[in-house]
């Protein structure tokens, strides 16, 4: 009876072990970058695997139009009208707040130490919890600094514009620094008079030995491996595919000779590419690598059944406003898939996230959803899925959709807010079908103050929106600008006159 009551025993155990999360988030990525969502020209035969696998998400929304107010957003559960975090902003910046970190002025603003993070919710829940990537939600030192903010185990990038070179002397294990064996030479650097830009070995000063999106992988394989006997939560924000262009030969020697190509000398706060479509190509090729790495590893160790696997990105790519910014060649590949604008408005190629979650048994494999989601739905849905949801903090935005990845329901939430000052200054709600954006509002750090346009589309029937059809439309229009107006709280750190009473 004993071997049978221990076969038992270790079955319960099987059976009750919560599942562990592995969420990752690109960085500029616009959904068309991804085979499943219909790239053409760049491999990605993992995250092709997840999607083929699991659920992909169609009309899922990334936080914001940048970077550190996507995050917040992702992170808290709140939406960018509610949010503490509304635009990239360093710490130095911040009236009152002190010079931090390494170098002196590293880190974004910072969240407050009283914010509910999701790693401080599955941290709660009894989830060992590790981030490895890029952070900005707080510099060394301050309140939102990682290790404040919930995490076990930290590694990578604190400050996102340090971030912008792959090949940095340091990065941040913990709290401390570790040194690489990379030269310094300073990430918005450009061709000098005597470098011909026609010459391959004018570029090779922009390289180093230690390339930081393979260390930060190799650290998210461990964190992985030595916590395989108890649920883990692993936050994986690469900094791929975001400026400057920078990836290993043995990557771009993939895509060598398989564009035209224009050298990009540099300029505009980004370092030079000898091919810039090979060099964009093959960091998201590379990347895809270390996820395909990922993913056999938790095959390998028997947690296939009990891993849910997330992929996101934090904004949409540099189309539009941005293209051909360091040298990206957003339209040529295509990377908003036929989405309107890029990075920083809240136009959809802007903000459309791809959505892909994979969890082997319980998420139907190969299915698609339209159901509406956005970053705030994540961390009430995860913490839902893992069957810890009494974690989930009261009164945020964010609801749980997990219902949805179970094939149990197909609805998403009721309507979806944006807001964001810079940029000229936008707000928008998505209610169903209907996109209603206003822009020009001339909020932040806008450099130009254009005239305020309200627009209203079909996105059922015009996803790129090409058609206002605001006037035909004024009841809708009534609903979409009350939901905007209820939804906006004034914020006494990220002011926005426009909208703010």
């Amino acid at each position: 009876m004993k071997p049978l009551l221990a076969l038992f025993l270790l079955s319960a155990v099987a059976l009750s072990r919560q599942p562990n999360v592995i969420l990752i988030l690109a960085d500029d990525l616009g959904r068309g970058d991804l085979g499943c969502y219909g790239q053409q020209h760049i491999r990605t035969p993992n995250l092709d695997r997840m999607a083929a696998e699991g659920m992909k998400l169609m009309d899922h929304y990334s936080g914001n139009a940048v970077c550190a107010p996507s995050r917040c957003v992702l992170m808290t559960g709140y939406h960018p009208g509610h949010a503490f975090i509304r635009d990239n902003r360093q710490a130095d910046n911040a009236k009152g707040l002190p010079k931090m970190g390494k170098p002196e002025h590293e880190g974004q603003f910072p969240i407050p130490d009283a914010t509910v993070t999701m790693p401080e919710a599955f941290k709660k829940a009894g989830y060992v919890t590790g981030g490895f990537g890029k952070w900005g939600l707080g510099g060394p030192g301050s309140t939102g600094e990682p290790l404040k903010q919930g995490f076990d185990r930290w590694f990578g990038y604190n400050c996102q514009g340090v971030a912008h070179n792959f090949y940095p002397t340091y990065l941040w294990d913990n709290d401390k620094t570790i040194e690489l064996k990379n030269p310094p030479f300073p990430s918005n650097d450009k061709l000098k008079p005597d470098e011909d830009p026609t010459k391959p070995e004018s570029y090779k000063r922009f390289q180093g030995t230690e390339y930081s999106a393979d260390l930060i992988a190799e650290q998210a394989l461990k964190f992985a491996r030595d916590n395989k006997d108890r649920p883990f939560f692993l936050y994986w924000p690469t900094t791929v595919p975001h400026l400057a262009l920078q990836v290993p030969d043995d990557s771009v020697a993939e895509y060598d000779g398989k564009f035209e190509e224009t050298p990009y000398p540099g300029g505009k706060g980004y370092l030079p590419h000898f091919k810039p479509r090979a060099g964009y190509a093959a960091m998201i090729t590379r990347m895809d690598r270390e996820i395909g790495k990922m993913m056999t590893l938790i095959a390998e160790l028997g947690l296939d059944e009990d891993t849910i696997f997330l992929f996101i990105s934090d904004n949409g790519s540099l189309n539009g406003t941005h293209q051909g910014l360091g040298g990206v060649d957003a339209a040529f590949f295509n990377s908003s898939s036929g989405l309107r604008d890029g990075k920083g408005t809240l136009y959809e190629g802007g903000i459309r996230s791809p959505g892909i979650v994979r969890w082997k048994g319980k998420v139907k494999p190969g299915s698609t959803s339209k159901a509406i989601t956005g970053f705030e739905d994540w961390m009430p849905t995860l913490l839902d899925l893992c069957g810890v949801k009494d974690q989930t903090p009261a009164g945020i935005d964010g609801a749980s959709f997990a219902a949805l990845l179970r094939g149990e329901a197909s609805n998403g939430r009721e309507f979806l807010y944006r807001e964001f000052s810079s940029y000229g200054g936008q707000q928008c709600v998505r209610l169903g079908k209907w996109k209603y954006i206003r822009t020009g509002l001339s909020g932040g750090k806008a450099k130009k103050a254009a005239k305020t346009s309200e627009e209203l589309y079909d996105l059922e029937n015009d996803p790129a929106e090409t058609s206002n059809v605001l006037a035909a439309h004024p009841e809708v229009v009534a609903q979409m600008k009350a939901i905007a107006a209820r939804e906006h709280q004034n914020s006494a750190d990220f002011k926005f006159p426009a909208l703010d009473q």
